[in-house]
């Protein structure tokens, strides 16, 4: 039995560019996309999809079927990295930066 480990389990992190010119290109474009989330892809961010896969084998399996669905124009790229390092990833959303409050008032505790 293989254990379970943050280092053995894998993302498949597919990245792309395509061209939505023209209508032909837009279904280029929607067939790639409902063919990665068919394969288990959820979108993690716009032009970005991920799937979770149990080995390192699996998720090259992933990869050579998204390769086969590689546009003809455009951009994709395939990224393979471990459960860890996904669960590394810093998100942030919606975070306004702003200048910080000047000085601070100091409480005293009795």
């Amino acid at each position: 039995m293989t254990r379970l480990s943050q280092y053995r389990i894998m993302w498949v992190m597919v990245f792309f560019d395509l061209p939505v010119d023209t209508p032909e290109m837009r279904h280029i474009y929607t067939d790639f996309r409902k063919k990665l989330q068919k394969d288990g892809f959820r979108m993690f961010q716009f032009s970005i999809y991920v799937r979770h896969c149990s080995s390192a084998e699996n998720a090259e399996v992933h990869i050579e079927r998204v390769k086969r669905w590689l546009p003809e124009k455009g951009q994709v790229g395939i990224m393979k990295i471990t459960d860890k390092q996904f669960g590394m990833i810093q998100l942030f959303q919606g975070v306004k930066r702003g200048k910080l409050p000047s000085g601070s008032q100091q409480l005293m505790l009795f």
